[in-house]
């Protein structure tokens, strides 16, 4: 047998899509050593899908679901980048058409529509929201806007955002990727954030325009990052520093994200396809030993 994958990547973050019974069921170990750099195919994650959407809809929109893994073997409830990538991906295999269609993920239902024949995706990512308990976030005011937090002897100064996913919004240490590695899995694992945390390393440019430096959760340091520019560009507009539209320019390239007046996010971005194949027998069987499971 050989399995087929799929490999993308959204502004240098890649993920392979694995249709539903490609593979053994994908436990921690076995996402581990697909998504390994050296041992196995490499990527930022895994999309299983497309798998049945649960009903009823939300709208009278042809539906699909997804599950989006870290390569760590966690799962994420939601990805910019990756459900940019299913959508694209549901595009090359002829599911969808340019007809806006709807997703559904751990972190619930998203709608999309393909542009430029495919080359750009926009995907509505939902509302934002700064309340600490949708976060969730632990000790802290019930908007978490000006929140602080004492890491390696630092005291940290961050904006706390869900957009079906937690994230942390600092901005008051420098935007580079060495802060980013330095502070972001000090962040992430946190205790005050309990199903652990995106972090990510906040600068404003002008009134449409940010930089920011990204500590994916699962992942670590990362290129881009869709639901962290979702949350940056919504935490700027709630504090003031910027106004929708906002490009947010990352080290794999710019995403540009609409803010609207109840915070939710609309983001439009690029995807580009990698490559497609098959398992090798050698990685194959590798997956099929019984520690993997």
């Amino acid at each position: 047998m050989n399995p087929p994958f799929h490999k993308y990547h959204a502004l240098g973050n890649d993920y392979l899509v694995l249709e539903p019974g490609a593979v053994p069921e994908l436990s921690p170990a076995r996402i581990r050593l697909l998504c390994d750099r050296h041992f196995g195919i490499g990527s930022d994650g895994i999309l299983l899908g497309p798998l049945p959407a649960p009903a009823p809809a939300p709208a009278a929109l042809p539906a699909f679901a997804v599950r989006i893994f870290n390569p760590d073997g966690s799962e994420a409830e939601k990805s910019g980048n990756g459900l940019r990538i299913f959508a694209r991906h549901l595009f090359d295999t002829g599911r969808v058409a340019t007809a806006p269609f709807l997703v559904h993920t751990a972190g619930g239902w998203t709608r999309g529509q393909l542009l430029e024949n495919g080359r750009a995706v926009r995907v509505e990512m939902g509302r934002a929201s700064f309340t600490s308990r949708d976060i969730p976030l632990l000790e802290a005011a019930p908007e978490a806007l000006d929140e602080t937090v004492t890491v390696a002897g630092e005291t940290v100064r961050f904006t706390g955002v869900t957009v079906g996913n937690p994230h942390c919004i600092v901005r008051n240490r420098p935007a580079t990727a060495d802060t980013a590695h330095r502070l972001g899995p000090l962040l992430e694992t946190h205790p005050r954030f309990p199903h652990r945390t995106n972090v990510q390393f906040l600068e404003v440019l002008d009134r449409h325009a940010i930089r920011i430096e990204i500590w994916e959760r699962g992942a670590g340091y990362t290129l881009a990052s869709g639901s962290s520019a979702s949350a940056c560009a919504a935490a700027a507009v709630r504090l003031g520093l910027c106004a929708s539209p906002v490009t947010v320019k990352m080290p794999g390239g710019d995403l540009h994200v609409d803010v609207a007046a109840d915070f939710a996010i609309t983001q439009t971005g690029p995807v580009c396809a990698v490559a497609q194949g098959t398992l090798a027998p050698d990685l194959w069987h590798r997956l099929e030993e019984e520690k993997l499971t």
